[in-house]
């Protein structure tokens, strides 16, 4: 595929989840692909599709409206890529200036780039454009790519409307277009503008709807853009994966520093991802860790496009041992070989803790999560547990144990929050059979 140079995309090896077995012939959902898509797919070391991909891809193909409901780390990317690709592909026409075939919309920035660098993978071998815009940065190269003509846009709303009313985009010839991680664009107030863009995007057209949560009142919205649409839902409210080791430290807020300094001792802690609630102190983390000689740095929405390239760049290339954020890395954040997720701050929203430990434990590697909880913390903690439906395990082994935290913590009943469903909590990441779990020190 040709891609039109982004100066500010970040780059990256494409990882989205699917199954990594010793390169062979494709299987499943996978075998329905062009030879071309197949050996691209096969090149990145993919073999075996995820649920969700076995179950959309021959929808997709036979051009079906999808209403999708998966968490992240399921593989939904490569879900819609691939058959998006091989649509574009066998229908192949010349594309116009600034007007796109297929329409990609996605909440942050990090997952348009994302998605960008899935279809560069996915589509190498094929004689498809693709572009990526988002705001933050210059609009001049974007532009440009535009006025080139591309098949394949993916954008963030704020951006794509900017240069639709200056009149680089035209929507009036999408065939395909896609909403990913909608319930974080209703999050963000994102929903008005999609409403916009839909007003010029033909009637006739596939429509595809990811979210990661199905409330009604999301139901009821993404009925107003697909038609009959095929449902597929992976393992909704059964959030946890079987690779990632969780456990909980209860300390005391003043001593939350001085525990995280003493973990990164560690050495088996090669690539950690570290969450906090608030940018400031997400800032005056790493000034701490600076402090102790530990190489990290942050990326939350203060920071500009450049700053929070450099520093997912650094992270990935592995001149930053450590990565502090808060939650816009929650979603959509692919990083290979995170081997730690530290929860400094628990989130404010169950779903939210779940998200934030699928960083790690990617493509059925393994993975620790590690969670700080303070006194004034302890709601948070209990809310967890009962999405998860189990107590996450107590470390009370650590220098900076605090038991009045500890004490005032009551774990959650066995299989409390669990669905109707029942059953153990779902592994979304695909292993081998055969394979064994990674085995990494302990402390």
């Amino acid at each position: 595929m040709r891609e039109h140079a982004h100066a500010y995309a970040p780059r990256r090896r494409t990882s989205q989840s699917i199954v990594k077995l010793q390169p062979q012939l494709p299987q499943g959902a996978f075998g329905a692909l062009l030879p071309e898509i197949q050996q691209a797919v096969a090149a990145a070391g993919y073999v075996t599709p995820t649920p969700i991909q076995e179950q959309c891809i021959p929808h997709l193909l036979k051009g079906r409206d999808l209403l999708g409901c998966a968490q992240t780390g399921t593989g939904k990317t490569a879900a819609f890529a691939l058959p998006l690709l091989q649509r574009l592909s066998v229908n192949s026409r010349r594309v116009k200036k600034g007007t796109p075939r297929a329409l990609i919309l996605t909440p942050t920035r990090e997952l348009a780039a994302q998605i960008g660098e899935s279809i560069q993978t996915y589509g190498r071998r094929l004689r498809l454009t693709h572009t990526v815009i988002f705001g933050g940065v210059s609009q001049v190269p974007q532009v440009k790519s535009l006025n080139r003509g591309v098949d394949i846009l993916v954008a963030t709303p704020g951006r794509l409307l900017d240069l639709m009313q200056q009149g680089f985009i035209h929507l009036n010839e999408v065939e395909v277009f896609i909403l990913d991680e909608v319930d974080r664009m209703l999050g963000m107030g994102f929903i008005p503008d999609i409403k916009r863009v839909l007003t010029h995007i033909p009637a006739q057209r596939q429509t595809l709807f990811f979210s990661a949560t199905m409330a009604p009142s999301m139901v009821e919205l993404a009925n107003t853009m697909v038609r009959n649409p095929v449902r597929v839902t992976i393992a909704p409210d059964q959030p946890t994966v079987e690779c990632i080791e969780q456990r909980v430290l209860f300390v005391e807020k003043k001593n939350k520093v001085a525990l995280l300094v003493s973990l990164l001792k560690d050495t088996h802690i090669t690539k950690a991802l570290i969450f906090t609630q608030m940018k400031h102190v997400a800032n005056q983390v790493v000034k701490k860790l600076s402090n102790a000689s530990i190489d990290g740095t942050a990326i939350h929405g203060n920071k500009s496009q450049a700053a929070r390239t450099k520093a997912l760049e650094g992270f990935k290339k592995g001149a930053f041992r450590v990565l502090v954020a808060t939650d816009v890395a929650a979603r959509g954040l692919d990083v290979d070989d995170i081997t730690h997720v530290i929860n400094y701050d628990l989130p404010v929203e169950a779903e939210t803790y779940v998200h934030r430990i699928g960083r790690t434990a990617r493509a059925g590697a393994h993975g620790d999560a590690i969670s700080f909880c303070c006194a004034e913390d302890r709601s948070y903690l209990r809310d967890i547990e009962h999405l998860l439906g189990k107590p996450v395990p107590a470390d009370r082994e650590h220098s900076y144990h605090c038991e009045a935290a500890c004490l005032s913590n009551q774990p959650a009943p066995k299989n409390f929050g669990r669905t109707s469903g029942g059953g153990r909590p779902t592994n979304h990441f695909t292993r081998p059979k055969g394979s064994k779990r990674g085995h990494r020190g302990r402390h």
